[in-house]
C-alpha cells in the first residue's frame, strides 16, 4: 500500500504561484501514469495534467501554458507548478498514482486546498 501526500496549497492573489508537491511513501517508479485532479466546489472532480514514466504530459485546456507538472522518481515526488493562477483554479487538488498493468494499482492523496483571490 502506497500512501500520497500533497502538500503546497494556500491562498493566494490572482496572478500568483503556487508549487504543488505530492509525495509517496513508496517507489513512484513503476506508476506509469501520475497526475493531478481537482474539485471546486459543486463540480465534479477533474483532471488537471498527467506525466508518464517516460515524462509524457498532458494538461487540461484550461491550465495549458500556466501549469507545468513534473516528477522526480529519485525523491518519490511530483509536482505542479502553478502560474498565473486564476480566481477559478479554486479547487481541492488530488494527486494520483496509478499502474496499468498488472498488477493494477490506483492510489489518490488526500487532497490540498489551493484558493486564489481575485
Amino acid at each position: 500500500q502506497v500512501q500520497l501526500v500533497e502538500s503546497g496549497g494556500g491562498l493566494v492573489q490572482a496572478g500568483g504561484s503556487l508549487r504543488l508537491s505530492c509525495t509517496a511513501s513508496g517507489s513512484i517508479f513503476n506508476f506509469n501514469f501520475m497526475g493531478w485532479y481537482r474539485q471546486a466546489p459543486g463540480k465534479q472532480r477533474e483532471v488537471v495534467a498527467t506525466i508518464t514514466t517516460a515524462g509524457t504530459t498532458n494538461y487540461a485546456d484550461s491550465v495549458k501554458d500556466r501549469f507545468t507538472i513534473s516528477r522526480d522518481n529519485t525523491k518519490n515526488t511530483m509536482y505542479l507548478q502553478m502560474n498565473s493562477l486564476k480566481p477559478e483554479d479554486t479547487a481541492v487538488y488530488y494527486c494520483n498514482a496509478r499502474r496499468t498493468y498488472y498488477p493494477l494499482s490506483d492510489y489518490w492523496g488526500q487532497g490540498t486546498q489551493v484558493t486564489v483571490s481575485s
